[in-house]
């Protein structure tokens, strides 16, 4: 079989199964070309010629997972093993979410305008698989960078990640419940100039809706009590005693930011948009946060 073949029965399966696409790719081709692409070891990056072999061993490997994709709708990045977020490669399993935030495009674009200067500490807060405090570490390679997360299986995600990208010299994955680990760290090393977080922002019944993809991963990394708001609100609340004097604070809430601007309409904060898709992230001063503390008591 040819290469151009594979792919294209492979979508056409895909695409009579009715699959639903939101953890790398938005269509069947594209989730047959990532399925399909790295079991073979073919770059994304680089042309490759439709009529390379491919042979029936590989035809046998690739058939075996597409069936775990379509009859237990297990997203592709579990399957191989990695992941791709802002042009890097990540080791994920079902310990982890698999990487999709549009935070991807504001590191790609070094956090710009939102930034005066380069930070020297960063925190990934609820980091996961470790994916954005390791792309924000490439971005700024002066800084040192902290992972912290609840979740030791995820640290451990977090880890294996920090090792191949060879980043072990600065930065730290910590086992930490939001900020509760963290008040030492920073009287040890001083503050976070950048605190970006991505964190459970779903609430239970939005969980349960969610399409059969989204079960494979751990609920740990998508639940939020009180409509989905109690871990944002309880990091805007807490964010400010661990950023420096011009710190910032950039975090996710995914559509859960509605109901934000709903319970807290005197907190001002800069909603960023996306050329690439995405919404519900926010950026706020450290100066901001402090302001802001009343209006967050809700």
């Amino acid at each position: 079989m040819q290469l151009e073949e594979c792919l294209s029965r492979l979508a056409e399966q895909f695409e009579e199964a009715d699959l639903y696409y939101g953890h790398g790719t938005d269509n069947a081709w594209d989730e047959a070309v990532y399925l399909v692409f790295s079991l073979l070891g073919l770059s994304f990056d680089e042309e490759v010629d439709p009529a390379q072999p491919v042979s029936a061993g590989q035809w046998q490997h690739i058939v075996s997972l597409a069936d775990k994709r379509i009859n237990n709708r297990i997203p592709v990045a579990y399957l191989i093993g990695e992941a791709w977020f802002a042009g890097l490669p990540f080791n994920v399993d079902d310990r982890v979410l698999v990487p999709r935030s549009p935070i991807a495009e504001l590191i790609a674009n070094d956090f710009q305008p939102l930034l005066d200067e380069s930070p020297r500490r960063i925190l990934d807060l609820c980091t996961g698989s470790g994916c954005i405090g390791i792309a924000t570490a490439i971005c700024f390679p002066q800084a040192q960078v902290d992972l912290a997360d609840i979740s030791e299986d995820a640290l451990a995600v977090a880890r294996s990640n920090i090792e191949r990208h060879q980043l072990q010299d600065r930065v730290h994955a910590i086992q930490s419940d939001l900020f509760s680990s963290l008040t030492e760290r920073c009287a040890g090393h001083g503050p976070y100039d950048l605190i970006v977080s991505n964190p459970p922002y779903v609430s239970a019944q939005e969980v349960a809706e969610l399409p059969a993809e989204y079960q494979s991963e751990p609920s740990l990394g998508l639940l939020s009590e009180d409509e989905g708001l109690a871990i944002p609100l309880a990091i805007l609340q807490q964010a400010s005693d661990y950023l420096s004097e011009n710190g910032l604070l950039v975090l996710e809430l995914g559509y859960t930011w509605l109901l934000l601007e709903q319970r807290c309409p005197r907190l001002q904060v800069t909603w960023l948009e996306f050329e690439h898709g995405g919404e519900g992230v926010l950026a706020i001063s450290r100066a901001e946060l402090i302001r802001a503390r009343q209006a967050l008591r809700v």
